[in-house]
């Protein structure tokens, strides 16, 4: 069995992702958690649910709060809000002890997740998801629910999202007077709190796919779409646009003149205003393999310390605490400042992004002096079976052409070939000095991915 991905339980619902496995994973949850993770020293027995706005969340969050009661924890459902508020709350409130949130984050509407957060706001550790697998696995927990009368009770408690929103904009120094944003809520948890925050401080907002409404969740919108975002921005003559994903915990931006702001380009913005302030630890911005060439070697230039680490948020984190960096993220949105916040959050470096602009210079400014991109192409094969992504490194034929692609880039690029963790693609990734260059290797093994798995 494996459930847990590079972020939590992902899937299509009805199939692999269905009320009884949820019910049983909240059992299973439950019982480990009480086992592994300090209850009895946190003193508190209740696990906040969040979930985004996809019309199987009611379903998935009821059935994984009766498990989590059948195990004994208390439930406060915090209801539509995003994946980071749940963060929050689960790390700054003395009376909860863990967290759940139910997204698939950038994934299409069929889909849905379960994410677990621990008692500081951070994703379980890789042995506590294995245990919960485990005891799943080993159907002990139906014992746990025959035999215990010691049951939770479940609370609405939607107000708890007031704690999350007055976070965010107490975390800026500045208002946003004087700026015109277009936000594009992808009809997700950002639809909860993200446009209020952002004219509480001031600022002008436009919104686009304003509505939760979970059969439109990311569909043609969001940070997985930006052309309407784009749009918007030039239609409205905006200074700036944000557009996040199903669940908020993400964002990718546009500026005046239409071009894509992405993680990298967040990092390394954010990244030299805490080094001019002194705020970043020996300079270091934690990434991932997925960063751009580019990126890597302007940090480098400024006398920044650079560091990937594999594809994950919970990757980047895991570097961040051990060698206490700041400041981390992804190129595909999200961004974690442990200034601030306990997990990616995309609404908080949106709101710092427009902070750093109104301060000191529009965003496009910042743009024109930041750094060129090497060109970097991305192609997803669809690969259907999940052992067959999982064990793609034992297929010589793909095993020798990318060695060959490497001896061929040298220093002039890089590539990365990977199975995803969150959807049935096998990714292909090439950097290289020209785009030519890139367009060749790219076609080349996605070709050969298709001819050996599909």
């Amino acid at each position: 069995m494996k459930l847990f991905g590079t972020d939590g339980i992902r899937g299509h619902v009805g199939d692999f992702l269905t009320a009884n496995l949820a019910l049983e994973v909240g059992i299973s949850a439950g019982k480990i958690l009480k086992e592994r993770d300090g209850l009895a020293e946190h003193g508190s027995n209740v696990i906040a649910i969040g979930q985004d706005s996809r019309t199987s969340g009611d379903m998935l969050s009821s059935a994984i709060s009766a498990g989590l009661t059948a195990a004994g924890w208390d439930v406060w459902h915090i209801g539509l809000c995003p994946t980071p508020a749940v963060a929050y709350l689960t790390a700054n409130s003395p009376e909860i002890f863990g967290g759940v949130m139910i997204s698939a984050s950038h994934n299409p509407p069929e889909d849905n997740g379960i994410k677990f957060f621990g008692a500081c706001g951070t994703k379980l550790s890789t042995e506590t998801q294995q245990a919960i697998e485990s005891l799943l696995e080993s159907r002990i927990h139906a014992d746990l629910v025959n035999s215990s009368t010691d049951w939770g009770k479940y609370h609405e408690k939607a107000h708890l999202i007031s704690d999350y929103q007055d976070s965010l904009q107490n975390s800026i120094a500045t208002d946003l007077r004087g700026l015109k944003i277009v936000l594009d809520l992808a009809h997700g948890s950002a639809t909860r709190v993200s446009l209020e925050v952002f004219r509480n401080l001031g600022a002008e907002v436009i919104g686009l796919h304003q509505e939760p409404d979970g059969d439109r969740i990311n569909v043609n919108c969001g940070s997985t779409h930006l052309e309407p975002l784009r749009l918007a921005v030039k239609e409205h003559n905006a200074d700036m646009g944000f557009a996040f994903d199903g669940d908020a915990d993400r964002v990718l931006a546009v500026d005046s003149n239409g071009r894509v702001v992405d993680g990298d380009y967040i990092l390394y913005l954010w990244g030299q205003e805490l080094m001019e302030k002194n705020q970043l630890p020996n300079n270091a911005i934690i990434t991932t393999v997925m960063a751009n060439l580019g990126f890597e070697r302007a940090w480098q230039k400024l006398g920044g310390n650079f560091v990937r680490t594999p594809v994950g948020d919970q990757y980047v984190h895991a570097e961040m605490v051990r060698s206490g960096a700041m400041l981390g993220g992804e190129q595909s949105g999200h961004v974690l400042c442990r200034h601030y916040a306990v997990s990616g959050d995309g609404l908080l470096a949106a709101l710092h992004l427009a902070a750093l602009a109104k301060q000191k210079a529009p965003l496009s400014e910042l743009m024109d002096s930041s750094f060129h991109p090497y060109p970097q192409l991305l192609k997803n094969v669809r690969v259907e079976d999940r052992e067959v992504r999982r064990s793609w490194q034992t297929c010589d034929a793909l095993v020798q052409a990318i060695a060959l692609a490497e001896q061929d880039l040298g220093d002039r690029g890089r590539i990365l070939v990977r199975a995803s963790g969150t959807e049935p693609l096998m990714r292909v990734m090439v950097e290289a000095e020209t785009l030519d260059l890139a367009t060749h290797w790219t076609d080349s093994l996605t070709k050969l991915i298709e001819k050996q798995f599909c």
